[in-house]
């Protein structure tokens, strides 16, 4: 356990910014995982939508650095290229 107040602080922030974080990254992975389930039902109209607000939410986190800005393109670049593929 910390023993002065600047590493007690230290050890507030980082619990708080773990928790904000961590909730981030499960909007994250719900976005993603909302354009994967529209790619298997085969609607592409649906899939795009999902993927525009996909988009944002992972711009966003990436911004942040909740996660890194190439996983980021990555993960985009791959379900982007999964809605390409539908038709």
């Amino acid at each position: 356990m910390a023993n002065s107040k600047q590493a007690l602080k230290r050890a507030r922030q980082n619990s708080d910014r773990y928790k904000l974080r961590h909730a981030q990254r499960s909007v994250v992975r719900t976005a993603v995982k909302a354009v994967r389930a529209d790619i298997e039902t085969q609607d592409k109209t649906k899939a795009t939508e999902s993927f525009k607000k996909a988009q944002k939410v992972i711009d966003t986190a990436a911004s942040k650095k909740v996660i890194h800005k190439n996983a980021a393109a990555r993960t985009k670049s791959r379900l982007s290229k999964a809605i390409k593929e539908l038709s």
